[in-house]
């Protein structure tokens, strides 16, 4: 299963970052391809489904917190047609936040080897993307 791992600091307090990541409906302003967040749900936990453009094909899905510590950590699993679980970690100094970001994913059934290939490294940069876009967003 492949796995990414990125990292970012923020010039905002640990918890205005927390806060941001922890409202689903703001992950399509910061994550490239991911489009549409809807159905959210808040109790008992977490939950919120999803419309993912990978590779130029649409896929969905619905995502549950299955961690969730306060201004430390957000763990979420995505189930549907990509399976995947995401971990969010913050450490808070100073007024800056740093935010560590694990990706752990399933490619998706039936992809040519070559494809799989291209879309690990597409993954890879669209993370980049993710946190750098993280960064510009909270920090305006």
């Amino acid at each position: 299963m492949p796995k990414l791992i990125k990292a970012v600091t923020v010039k905002k307090p640990v918890h205005e970052v927390f806060e941001y990541l922890d409202e689903p409906t703001h992950l399509p302003e910061i994550w490239p391809s991911l489009y549409e967040v809807k159905a959210v749900q808040v109790t008992p936990v977490r939950r919120f489904e999803w419309l993912y453009n990978l590779g130029g094909k649409r896929f969905a899905g619905k995502t549950e917190t299955i961690e969730h510590i306060v201004d430390k950590k957000i763990v979420e699993k995505a189930q549907g047609e990509i399976e995947s679980t995401f971990v969010w970690k913050f450490q808070g100094e100073n007024g800056t936040t740093k935010i560590d970001f694990e990706a752990e994913y399933e490619m998706p059934v039936g992809l040519e080897p070559k494809f799989e290939k291209f879309l690990m490294k597409r993954n890879d940069l669209e993370a980049d993307f993710l946190m750098e876009n993280l960064k510009a967003r909270l920090e305006v």
